[in-house]
């Protein structure tokens, strides 16, 4: 215990010692004596209580850290005990959630309304380790579920930041002015006007749901271990990864979506240059030109490519003319291999005569990242419990809220008709 809270203590019990003796008309020696000895002690606390507090502030201010890491610490040793299992079960039988997975949506449910169980983002990740129940008869030794196949996020491998939000918007101002300083010409010259500060706010707002519908059959139910818990957990990540990704880069900002940052480029202010010709290294290094001449980037290594494989194929193949150098290495040789993302699912698909593919770069100026893409509380688990009653079967519904906007558009640029013929 604090030694200030001690002395706290011992005065409020000095104090109601002399509320008792001050109350008698007629106190004895005795009493007086001991009236003066409180008195005493009360001043000399007050004394030491003082300077306790001054002694005890540098250790609140030392623990504070301590204090904030070990709640932090605490949540995420609760969320690597969650099981997904547990939330398929109390959906299909109504079984209690125990243990830290009922701890986890107590926690979420106090935060914000749910129709189903709530599951963090954070639980649909792939794990390794479940817990497993002992003694379960399994007379045929099931292998581990064959997941389909799924393209690989690229939203956060552009740079783009989830922002998770508990309820309500989120808003970034970002400073669109140009304030420039100017040399008085003269002694008695004034120096450059005043320029007006201008900032846009860039908004998340909770208008878009992405829902995944999942349907479990019985069979799946009754079958033991964890190879159910992964493959939901997987197979869910996976498909609303899919669709952010999608929605991210290609979202049209109708039936539902929000607006992606290729399709709404122009409603964002984000550059778009069309290229109309074969795709060269020359293209993108110009690109990277515009960024460092804009301030947005310091060299080629701080910028991101976003490309078909399509276009790595031509640019493989396009060698330079009397050497064995073709235009991919020398794009290698100036953007870092970690920086050039490949994909399938947040570019369009290659069209025209000849076929020609979209690219996007993009950067982090100033540690501020291109693209926020914001989720609202946890995943919103729901089940439909008439559908697939005849079956015995358990149907599903995780709905989650998201958002993307862009904070600079200067950090991201477009390139359009680069042809691979």
């Amino acid at each position: 215990m604090l030694d200030s809270v001690k002395i706290q203590r011992r005065q409020s019990e000095i104090r109601q010692n002399l509320a008792e003796l001050v109350g008698k008309e007629t106190p004895t020696e005795d009493e007086t004596r001991s009236m003066e000895g409180l008195d005493r002690e009360y001043r000399s606390n007050e004394v030491r209580f003082r300077a306790a507090l001054v002694a005890e502030d540098t250790e609140r201010r030392e623990a504070k850290g301590e204090l904030e890491e070990r709640g932090g610490k605490a949540w995420a040793e609760l969320l690597a005990g969650f099981e997904l299992r547990q939330v398929a079960l109390a959906l299909d039988e109504g079984r209690p959630l125990d243990g830290r997975t009922a701890e986890v949506v107590q926690e979420l449910r106090s935060a914000g309304g749910y129709r189903g169980i709530p599951v963090p983002w954070a639980a649909l990740e792939t794990r390794a380790g479940e817990t497993v129940a002992a003694g379960t008869p399994d007379p045929i030794q099931t292998r581990p579920i064959i997941d389909r196949l799924f393209p690989d996020s690229v939203a956060a491998k552009m740079g783009a930041q989830m922002v998770n939000i508990d309820s309500g918007e989120i808003e970034w101002p970002v400073v669109t002015s140009n304030v420039t300083a100017g040399w008085a010409d003269g002694e008695l010259a004034n120096v450059a006007g005043p320029t007006t500060f201008v900032t846009a706010d860039r908004a998340l707002a909770p208008n878009n749901t992405l829902g995944v519908q999942m349907k479990i059959s019985r069979k799946a139910l009754k079958q033991s271990g964890a190879a159910l818990e992964d493959a939901v957990r997987r197979d869910m990540n996976g498909a609303m990864a899919v669709a952010t990704d999608k929605a991210v880069f290609l979202g049209t900002g109708a039936n539902g979506q929000p607006l992606g940052v290729v399709t709404g480029a122009a409603t964002y202010g984000i550059t778009s240059t069309a290229i109309a010709a074969s795709a060269t290294w020359a293209a993108f290094r110009a690109g990277v030109v515009r960024f460092m001449t804009a301030n947005a980037a310091t060299g080629p290594a701080a910028v991101k490519a976003l490309l078909r494989p399509e276009l790595w194929g031509f640019l493989d193949g396009a060698l330079v003319s009397g050497t064995a150098v073709s235009e991919w290495d020398r794009l290698l040789g100036s953007i870092p291999a970690g920086n050039l993302v490949l994909t399938t699912n947040a570019l369009p698909a290659p069209s025209g005569s000849p076929l020609a593919v979209t690219g996007l770069l993009t950067t982090s100026a100033g540690g501020v990242p291109p693209i926020f893409v914001g989720t609202w509380g946890a995943v919103d688990l729901v089940r439909d419990p008439f559908s697939d009653a005849a079956s015995g079967g358990l149907r599903i519904t995780a709905l989650a809220t998201i958002d993307v906007t862009v904070a600079r558009p200067a950090q991201l640029e477009i390139l359009t008709g680069l042809r691979l013929a």
